[in-house]
């Protein structure tokens, strides 16, 4: 497989693409290089407040010319363990400074990582790493009461191609049992040595901006996920449209506070730090009074959120009494319906603005703006629309994308509004392939272009809106009339007891479904299904839409990024629907 971890896109691709000035030669470790010669001394990254229970150690904050030192010394310890360009090497670490330097060394020397959720145990790490054929794995000495990188060992017999373990972490760590097997592996500054042996080897192996940097692997809710091939040049463009959106610049303070394994944490975070030499304050597991403590001890500028979390706040009182937000300038969210009224209100009572995310680990990038929307209201509810004549946008990829809508039963392309059809989209953001591509269905049109299996509708005066309905595998279909959960969730999360809330389909006999709605309350509070039906008759909408079921769960179930997970829904609550 190595072949083709070394020209992922093919070479027409790359040729139309360098012509066109839409790629470029660099690589990601490359603009990380020359941030560490531009920016020095100055502060690059944090590490958690919880890094001591999390994985041992004391909070680190390392400038930018040490975190290019440790990462230097990395990639040497590495090309003594034996990595080499083409190689797999997995990741399991959790946020942190170590996971940044990982990534960092592995592009250094041309391999590719492939990053693995922290919650992954032995069942999807031999899976993944199978599929994947790692050669290598970099996991955590410590997380927790876990031992990752001691577990992943145990496991070497049933991933044939793995060399070895590389446990990461500080000397101090304790690295559980007697650790047999493992390659330890500490952050230190680089030797004289190691700058001369890494110098060797990249004179000797130059960067390729086609190498496969990452393979990253979808949520897996449609069955076994499927690995997402990424080159630097891809990679480098999509990045470009968190950056343009928030108007990112060298003088913010990130916090991330999503798990650098995909398109949400990698692209909308760690990348538009290297691109723009900020500050990179790291954040993991996701706890709400960790991440607000984060946001006014470092004077945090920008950050992402999910939504229900931003909905929540603005409807407790005593919570936003103990928060200090004064240096938040905006916030992204994404990966659930927005409430306008949740965007808005952050906008009026604080005068932080909103983003809308729409994305995914192949390339999808639509973002609202403030600045393309800045009324609050239709930032929460439209897309930019690329492609359309005479319309311009923010992001510098809005000139590169063309966004299309084709009717799903009759292949039809969609040009009027109001008209559900699947989005394809192309651009030189897009991925390469997926892994074992020859296995799967082709995710391309015939003209090159993306089918997301996302379904949206054109909107706006000029047609030069978006607006998302579902997806369409999540479409509900009653008696012959289809539904999308998203347009019902949107509205009972104006329920002012609903704290979160999922819509799926319950099978039916005669209707062949019908409407579930699933929904986490305000602590103390109580809802039945009439309350709700009567509270969304008065927002007009269809009968044939009104939820017949009515579950109350304590928590909603989301993948890593924060999309409920519906297939493990349905399987917990339309088991007793009859």
């Amino acid at each position: 497989m190595t072949e083709d971890l070394l020209n992922l896109h093919p070479a027409s691709r790359v040729e139309d693409f360098l012509d066109r000035g839409w790629w470029t030669p660099d690589t990601i470790d490359g603009i990380f290089r020359d941030q560490v010669l531009t920016r020095g001394d100055a502060l690059a990254i944090v590490d958690p407040l919880n890094r001591a229970s999390l994985a041992g150690g004391d909070p680190r904050r390392l400038s930018w010319a040490e975190v290019g030192s440790e990462v230097t010394a990395l990639s040497a310890r590495l090309l003594e363990a034996g990595v080499r360009r083409g190689d797999v090497v997995g990741i399991q670490l959790p946020n942190g400074i170590e996971l940044a330097e990982a990534l960092l060394a592995i592009w250094t020397l041309g391999a590719t990582a492939s990053p693995l959720a922290m919650q992954y145990r032995g069942h999807e790490i031999v899976s993944l790493g199978g599929s994947a054929g790692f050669d290598w794995v970099i996991a955590a000495r410590r997380f927790g009461d876990r031992h990752p990188a001691e577990d992943i060992t145990g496991l070497r017999a049933s991933i044939p191609s793995l060399r070895a373990v590389l446990a990461y972490g500080l000397p101090g760590d304790d690295l559980g049992g007697d650790g047999a097997g493992l390659v330890q592996l500490f952050p230190a500054p680089a030797t004289a040595d190691d700058d001369a042996a890494v110098a060797a080897y990249q004179a000797s192996q130059p960067s390729d901006p086609n190498v496969c940097a990452t393979i990253c692997w979808t949520s897996g809710t449609e069955g076994v996920p499927k690995g997402v091939m990424r080159a630097h040049y891809d990679w480098l463009v999509f990045s470009t449209a968190p950056v343009d959106a928030v108007d990112m610049t060298v003088d913010d303070v990130i916090l991330n506070a999503f798990p650098m394994i995909n398109m949400a944490g990698i692209c909308a975070m760690f990348l538009p730090w290297i691109r723009t030499g900020s500050v990179l304050v790291q954040h993991h597991p996701f706890d709400a009074p960790t991440f607000f403590a984060q946001i006014a001890r470092e004077r945090v500028s920008y950050t992402l959120a999910p939504p229900a979390l931003l909905s929540r706040l603005l409807q407790d009182e005593d919570m936003l009494a103990k928060v200090d937000v004064s240096s938040l300038t905006r916030i992204g969210s994404g990966s659930a319906p927005l409430n306008p009224a949740m965007v808005r209100g952050w906008q009026e009572r604080f005068g932080i603005p909103i983003v809308n995310f729409f994305g995914s680990n192949e390339g999808v990038a639509l973002l609202s703006s403030a600045v393309d929307l800045p009324d609050p209201d239709d930032r929460a509810r439209f897309f930019p629309r690329y492609g359309v004549p005479g319309v311009s946008w923010t992001m510098s990829l809005a000139d590169k994308a063309v966004a299309k809508l084709f009717d799903l039963d009759t292949g039809e392309e969609i040009t009027e509004p109001g008209r559900p059809g699947e989005l394809h989209i192309s651009g030189p953001q897009l991925f390469a392939r997926y892994l074992h591509a020859d296995t799967l269905r082709d995710p391309f049109d015939a003209a090159g272009y993306l089918k997301t299996g996302d379904i949206f509708e054109i909107a706006g005066d000029r047609g030069h809106y978006l607006r998302y309905v579902d997806r369409a595998k999540d479409i509900i279909v009653r008696g012959g009339m289809k539904i999308a959960p998203v347009e019902l969730e949107t509205l009972i999360l104006r329920h002012p007891v609903v704290a979160d809330a999922a819509v799926i389909g319950a099978p039916d006999d005669v209707l062949g479904e019908r409407v579930m709605a699933v929904v986490v309350l305000q602590p103390e509070a109580l809802l039945e299904l009439e309350e709700l039906v009567g509270f969304l008759r008065e927002q007009q909408i269809a009968s044939f839409k009104l939820p017949e079921y009515l579950r109350v769960v304590d928590v909603l179930p989301r993948n890593a990024v924060g999309k409920v997970l519906k297939g493990e829904l349905r399987v917990a609550q339309v088991g007793s629907v009859r």
